[in-house]
């Protein structure tokens, strides 16, 4: 715990706190301010004449949404780590911060008052901005060089008429990606319209793809349009397209040969006026050589074809993806989760994720259902997630490998700039600095971290 300090600073202390590059605010037992520093000044426009002997919460009320946490620590004794915010300049400027918080004691555990740090997250909010706009497409996110490269096609492949094929397990995002496609072509203002082609029997199926005249049968006493005419001037995504039988495969040749189909009970075509954008996690040439898939249909949808990796080999979009899906539910929930601890995102790094994207989303949903207010932890995470190995493992366990991963990727991202590495993971200087040097880190293939800017 802090020691008392006294109601005013001494000169040596007051120059002490105006070289600290957080904002510091100290108050009394009685909620006024005792110790306002430069800091403090630039983040608020406000100046220590004005504010000293003031009652914190008359002077950080109005700037920090109705409630000084600071007074309120002092109220219910409870200090605060890091609890992100946002401060009014006397501009009117709007300043995202992070607070910390504490009581000022004294030898006998008396509380004389509290002190609370406002650290500026301006230039880390601007920089994650930039980030999520360099790595993001859509509802995409990567820092993966395999994805930034997929990234980097997207555009020109929107812009084509051409079909395009999309491969990739399960839930690593393949409809996300073809829902990226179809919004940045020229159809972007026509429907997206998807079918997932393994769900359904061929009778079924092809109702559901060609649609149904009145008449066709006894209980079609109406025409129902099928999901081609629904996409008409827009995209039609044919998902799991490995499982449909090889009668539907020749329906399905037929449409991208001769764009046109015939609904159920039709006495004439109807010109399919759509991009195909298709999607299967099965291996198609291999399935062609084992002759349960047409080569020839194979060929018409592999004109463009697009390969999303698994998880697993872009464990470095872990932390990212993890970030992402935490902001999210914040964003729907209204809530103000910080994020994720070293401890989760390292045993996230060690989990192989059979179910890709799809399962971190879970685990996140999951772990933020559990977490409350405070960041993530291991904890909040499934027990087979934080299960040590039955035998040790050589290199040191797969935790510690993960996180020395982690940490290293987030230098490389920075350029060494543990600043801003910390403030990504959400970890003290000190903490990280500590990490570094537990593995090795502070000077990585020759390149040493230095740059704390």
């Amino acid at each position: 715990m802090p020691r008392i300090m006294p109601a005013m600073p001494s000169p040596i202390a007051g120059i002490i706190l105006d070289s600290l590059a957080e904002g510091v605010v100290t108050i009394d037992g009685h909620g006024r301010i005792t110790a306002f520093n430069r800091a403090a000044e630039a983040l608020t426009g406000l100046s220590g004449a004005e504010v000293l002997g003031r009652p914190c919460q008359e002077v950080f009320g109005p700037c920090c949404g109705g409630v000084c946490i600071i007074a309120d620590t002092l109220d219910n004794g409870r200090p605060l780590r890091d609890r992100p915010g946002s401060i009014r300049h006397r501009d009117g400027s709007i300043r995202p911060v992070t607070v910390t918080t504490n009581l000022l004691t004294d030898a006998k555990g008396r509380v004389h008052g509290a002190v609370g740090t406002i650290r500026d997250r301006a230039r880390e909010v601007t920089l994650e901005q930039e980030l999520a706009g360099r790595w993001k497409l859509a509802d995409l996110v990567s820092r993966s060089p395999r994805m930034q490269r997929l990234f980097e096609l997207v555009p020109a492949v929107a812009q084509s008429p051409a079909t395009v094929l999309i491969s990739g397990e399960s839930g690593t995002g393949k409809e996300l990606l073809a829902r990226a496609i179809h919004a940045q072509s020229a159809r972007a203002d026509g429907p997206f319209v998807a079918v997932n082609c393994g769900a359904l029997p061929d009778s079924l199926l092809e109702a559901e793809l060609f649609g149904v005249r009145k008449g066709a049968f006894t209980d079609a006493k109406a025409d129902r349009p099928g999901r081609f005419e629904r996409a008409r001037g827009g995209t039609i995504f044919l998902d799991e397209i490995g499982e449909v039988s090889t009668a539907m495969q020749v329906r399905l040749l037929r449409v991208l040969q001769e764009r046109t189909f015939e609904p159920l009970g039709a006495e004439a075509a109807v010109e399919a006026e759509v991009r195909v954008v298709a999607a299967t996690n099965r291996d198609l040439r291999r399935m062609v050589e084992e002759g349960t898939f047409r080569l020839d249909l194979y060929y018409r949808l592999n004109v463009v074809r697009l390969e999303l990796p698994p998880l697993r080999e872009r464990s470095e979009d872990i932390p990212l993806l993890a970030a992402h899906f935490v902001e999210r539910l914040n964003r729907l929930q209204g809530r103000q989760v910080p994020g994720l601890t070293p401890a989760a995102l390292a045993a996230l790094g060690a989990h192989r994720f059979p179910g890709n994207v799809r399962e971190l989303e879970n685990l996140i949903e999951r772990a933020f259902v559990l977490c409350g207010d405070q960041a993530i932890d291991l904890g909040h995470l499934p027990e087979e997630l934080h299960r040590p190995p039955a035998t040790p493992v050589a290199g040191g366990s797969p935790l510690a490998r993960a996180e020395a991963d982690t940490l290293a990727a987030a230098l490389r991202r920075h350029q060494g700039n543990r600043a801003a590495v910390a403030a990504e993971l959400g970890l003290h200087r000190a903490t990280l600095y500590r990490k570094m040097r537990t593995h090795g880190l502070l000077t990585v293939r020759g390149n040493p971290f230095q740059n704390d800017a």
